[in-house]
This record gives structure tokens, C-alpha cells and sequence, in this order.
């Protein structure tokens, strides 16, 4: 049999943080263990599963001695906050209902939704209830991830997809993760999505590079290349009024030598000889 492990928990304390930082003694740690679940579950209950989704992908909890630290993480902050921090205020005051504590909320942004695993496979999961193709889908997600920027995706189907009588597992996979490198920045989330025949799972596996190489935004790699003609940041450009080059293989400096002047002279026609002609 396989031996297969999380690469969330596979890095947790060596290159990831932990998303629930606090100590307790011996007493006090199930209940603080059983509230961080209660907070989790009913943010994801109200930002995820209600409309208007939140899309909120990592809630992190931090405790101290007089108070709790929520920290969201979402593709919309807006709706999360809501007008003039209203949502955020309704949600501070459920929440102390539910711990019976003093609870602090803080919104991050997330940028690039197509880097996050928690929301593509969501997003999957969105797509699969409503009839979606589970191929296209699955293959229309990989293509965003790459020119978002990482560097490998993988994706997993499995239930009975598309109706089927039995159910099987479909993989979709487009660069390289390397699952066992601890200094390799893999994101990884699952997700159910619940149709008319069944639950379907799904697992997302999106490589990032490795930790402390930052990404280049996706706005600025997908700018159109620039043409031969126009000006480049090497100082080549094409100077006004000269004549158009062929193509990219003319650029570079020709290895004959050019032919002398005095060869060129006689092939050249008299001034005489022009004009009888």
C-alpha cells in the first residue's frame, strides 16, 4: 500500500506556520482545541456556503491571554467586511456569542485566487453541482494556475463522475510537484461537492516554487511581447527610417567579413553606359 501524507501537515513547523498558534495546559486544551473547530466551521458556513460567498480559504487563530485574534483570508475582502465594516462587526459579536470570549477580526486579502488551493478545488466543487464537464472544468483550472505563474498542478476527480454507474478517479496534471521536498511551496486543499448522484471529492495540488522565490504577477506576464520594430529595454530598437529586418535571425552580427570596395567597383555600371541604355 501507498503511504501517502499531507503536504500541509508534512511541512507545518519546518517551512509553514501553524494556523492555530497558543499554548494551554493540560486542562484548558480541548476546550480551546474544540472553540478553534466551532470558529472555523462557522465562518466557512457563513462566508462559504451562503451567498454571497465570501470566498474566505484560511482562517487563522491566535490567542492570548485577554483575547482571540481571527485572521480571514479571502478573495473578497469586500463582502467579508461588508459597507463601512458592518459584516465585520456582525461577525465579531456571533462569534463572542459562541466562545463567550473577546475576539478580535482581521481581513487579508488574497491576490491571486488562482494560486490558492482551498478555492480552486471550491470553485471545482461549484461547477461539478451545477453540471458542469468535470474534464474541462479540471483542465480550464490547470491552465489558469500555469499562467498565474506556478510551476505544477495536479487535480483529482473522484465519485461517480458525470452520472455514471461506478464510480472511478480522474487526474489531471500539468507540470512537476515535488511532494517530498520540504523547502518546495505545495498548497494543498480538498473539497466535496454534493450533486443529485452522489458526492464527488476533490484534490488540489498546486506547486509555487520553492520558499522565498516570489511569484511574478500574473497582470505583468500576460502582456503581449513587444514587437521587432519597436523600442526594447536593451537599447536595440530599430532606429526611424531604416530599413525593416527580416526577422530575428538577422539581429545578430554576420561571421564573413563584408566584401571591400575595390571588389564592388567594377560590377558597378559606367555613367556613360546608363545613359545609352
Amino acid at each position: 500500500m501507498g503511504q501517502k501524507v499531507s503536504p500541509i501537515g508534512f511541512r507545518t513547523g519546518i517551512t509553514l506556520g501553524w494556523q492555530s498558534t497558543w499554548f494551554a495546559t493540560k486542562a484548558n486544551y480541548g476546550d480551546f482545541l474544540v472553540e478553534d473547530q466551532k470558529i472555523r466551521r462557522y465562518v466557512d458556513n457563513r462566508f462559504n456556503r451562503r451567498m454571497p460567498k465570501g470566498a474566505v480559504a484560511k482562517t487563522e487563530i491566535i490567542r492570548t491571554r485577554n483575547e482571540v485574534k481571527v485572521t480571514l483570508h479571502s478573495a473578497r475582502p469586500g463582502v467579508v467586511i461588508g459597507p463601512r465594516g458592518g459584516e465585520v462587526d456582525k461577525l465579531r459579536e456571533e462569534l463572542e456569542d459562541l466562545t463567550a470570549r473577546k475576539i478580535s477580526v482581521n481581513v487579508i486579502e488574497i491576490k491571486d485566487p488562482e494560486l490558492n488551493s482551498a478555492l480552486v478545488a471550491e470553485m471545482i466543487a461549484e461547477q461539478l453541482s451545477k453540471r458542469a464537464s468535470f474534464r474541462r472544468t479540471m483542465k480550464q483550472c490547470c491552465e489558469n494556475a500555469m499562467q498565474a505563474g506556478a510551476k505544477g498542478v495536479k487535480i483529482i476527480c473522484s465519485g461517480r463522475l458525470g452520472g455514471s454507474e461506478m464510480s472511478r478517479k480522474e487526474t489531471q496534471k500539468l507540470g512537476s510537484i515535488p511532494l517530498h521536498t520540504l523547502d518546495a511551496n505545495v498548497d494543498y486543499a480538498i473539497a466535496t461537492s454534493r450533486t443529485t448522484y452522489g458526492a464527488v471529492g476533490i484534490k488540489v495540488w498546486i506547486y509555487k516554487g520553492k520558499f522565498g522565490e516570489e511569484i511574478v504577477p500574473s497582470q505583468h506576464r500576460r502582456r503581449p511581447p513587444r514587437r521587432m520594430g519597436g523600442p526594447s529595454s536593451r537599447g536595440g530598437g530599430r532606429p526611424q527610417g531604416a530599413p525593416k529586418r527580416g526577422g530575428s535571425r538577422t539581429v545578430a552580427a554576420p561571421t564573413a567579413p563584408a566584401p571591400k570596395v575595390p571588389i564592388a567597383e567594377p560590377a558597378k555600371a559606367e555613367p556613360g553606359e546608363t545613359k545609352e541604355s
